[in-house]
């Protein structure tokens, strides 16, 4: 099939390389305008947008997808399907209507769990075991269209948000090309997504991502690995913040000898732990303000305070 190809960040390459390797013909990629980035707020093409042009595809990057221009562009190239991965905005019912076969977006959940911008991160803050990657028909509803298949993928206890991603972005980019063959081929249909299951996956910012200590170890644990890489779990140490890495949770035993309140911050046996609303929790790497990341030891021998507590 003749495909146009729409995704942004470093995750959506691994669909964009094996849509290229497959039989079909990438003739053009959709992917974000460039945005500042880094300290120096240099203006910088996407992931995906640098990967297409090595390429040697076309590069379309509307401000939004309704736009005229991009919507005429894409009526001359005349695609088959447009796949999408991770692009970052709503396609309008005026571009969904362009390729005859529709667009087939690649989500990162077990459809209809964790509809939305965040299915990841809410994966791994409600607990779940299992997630994984489904590939669907897009309509004019959020992540609401019917299903052509889906992979799945175990939660390991120590997965961040980005370790995560990176796995279904490999298995994800299998599947996405599966149902492009299988629609070619017309063999796959699409299947109504299950009434039952429903839950949103809202965009994890900032705030969330602020660590309270008073609440259960376990709880702690998760909020730091769902923010990992982004937005970055922090804390705050006498008004600055400081970032921080995945923690490390202590056995039960362990842990009942190591009773602490929360937030409080000490070097017991050769580790630095953390107190919560349960048990202590080990620190990982730290990054104070304005300062490289460091281990939890080499930060805690820089802190001049006899008593050291995060809020």
């Amino acid at each position: 099939m003749r495909l146009v190809f729409a995704g942004t960040p470093q995750a959506a390459v691994p669909s964009l390389d094996a849509l290229l390797a497959s039989r079909h013909h990438v003739v053009a990629v959709v992917t974000r305008p460039d945005a500042p980035a880094g300290r120096g707020r240099r203006m910088l093409a996407s992931p995906v947008a640098e990967r297409a042009r090595q390429a040697g595809l076309e590069v379309l990057q509307p401000e939004r997808p309704s736009d005229s221009g991009f919507l005429a562009r894409l009526g001359e190239l005349a695609p088959d399907c447009c796949p999408v991965t991770a692009y970052g905005a709503l396609i309008p019912g005026a571009a969904l209507s362009i390729p005859a076969r529709g667009w087939v977006n690649l989500h990162f959940s077990l459809l209809p769990a964790w509809r939305g911008a965040a299915p990841v991160q809410h994966a791994i803050l409600h607990g779940d075991e299992i997630t994984g990657a489904t590939t669907f028909q897009l309509v004019p509803e959020l992540d609401a269209g019917p299903v052509f298949g889906m992979v799945t993928e175990v939660v390991k206890p120590s997965d961040t948000a980005g370790d995560l991603v990176a796995r279904l972005a490999v298995s994800g980019a299998d599947l996405l090309v599966a149902t492009m063959d299988g629609i070619e081929a017309g063999e796959l249909a699409a299947r109504p997504q299950l009434s039952d299951g429903l839950s949103l996956a809202p965009k994890v910012g900032r705030a969330d991502a602020r660590v309270d200590w008073a609440r259960p170890a376990l709880a702690v644990d998760r909020v730091i690995r769902a923010c990992t890489p982004a937005p970055g779990a922090w804390t705050t140490l006498d008004g600055a913040t400081v970032r921080l890495g995945p923690v490390t949770l202590l056995g039960s035993e362990e842990a009942g000898q190591e009773a602490m309140k929360p937030g409080e911050v000490a070097q017991r046996r050769g580790r630095v732990l953390v107190g919560t609303g349960t048990m202590p929790a080990g620190l990982g790497q730290v990054q104070p303000a304005g300062r490289r990341t460091m281990t939890a030891a080499e930060w805690l021998r820089g802190v001049r305070s006899s008593q050291v507590v995060l809020a």
